[in-house]
């Protein structure tokens, strides 16, 4: 009886950006897996290797990769806040909402930045995660940065809830996160988000329970996912 009424939240929830890798969340939840790179490896960021992998979809994937490029050089005179703001809006104009199943033919596959923007598509993570690499980039410390699997309630607190992905920013001050999200693409405090609840966040320093729960060890050695995203992310010279 579940699978035709999550169906229709499906067919209903997709326009609007939500994240349907419901199954894909569940595996991430479930199967925190083997380890394989460290943060330290990642090398610098290489605008040119981007273009050059960004070549497989031709002029139009090589275009969005460097106005991506020229977003984050931008942001690198700004504060945290414009940074934050320039990346949300170019990333959510971006990128086209499409299923892993749809865009990558597989049920669940974490794009990098230059997949994402080449193709012009990609799912919640997807977002989250070519977020994440730009602030990175423009110079803001990865401390401040989370990427956060939650439950959102469609439709508000109380709505039926589908798995999502949002990046989360921790202010110097110590207030409350700010929520980068593809779904309300006005960036929120986590206060003003009730329709999302944290299950478990990350980055490449580190793995929590919740949103600002206690630590759960290396991200890199739990969460299969983003391990593989962290090599391609090298592979492409992202960060």
């Amino acid at each position: 009886m579940l699978r035709p009424v999550l169906s229709r939240l499906i067919r209903h929830v997709r326009p609007t950006g939500a994240c349907i890798a419901g199954a894909g969340a569940r595996r991430v939840l479930a199967a925190l897996a083997l380890a394989g790179v460290t943060a330290a490896a990642l090398p610098s960021w290489e605008p040119d290797r981007q273009a050059a992998q960004a070549q497989r979809w031709g002029a139009v994937g090589v275009q969005a990769v460097k106005a991506y490029q020229a977003v984050v050089q931008q942001g690198g005179g700004l504060d945290d806040d414009a940074r934050m703001q320039s990346v949300n809006q170019f990333v959510n104009r971006r990128l086209n909402f499409r299923e892993d199943i749809d865009a990558w033919g597989v049920a669940d596959y974490w794009a990098t930045p230059v997949e994402s923007l080449g193709k012009g598509q990609g799912d919640c993570e997807d977002y989250a995660i070519s977020k994440y690499f730009a602030l990175l980039a423009t110079g803001v410390p990865a401390q401040r940065l989370r990427l956060v699997y939650v439950r959102a309630s469609i439709g508000g607190a109380g709505g039926p809830q589908l798995a999502h992905m949002v990046l989360a920013y921790y202010p110097p001050s110590g207030t409350e996160p700010l929520i980068l999200d593809n779904l309300v693409t006005e960036i929120r405090t986590a206060s003003r988000r009730p329709d999302l609840t944290p299950v478990f966040s990350f980055n490449t320093d580190g793995l929590w329970q919740g949103a600002q729960g206690g630590s759960a060890g290396d991200p890199v050695a739990r969460l299969s996912k983003w391990r593989d995203v962290l090599v391609r992310v090298k592979d492409e010279g992202s960060f």
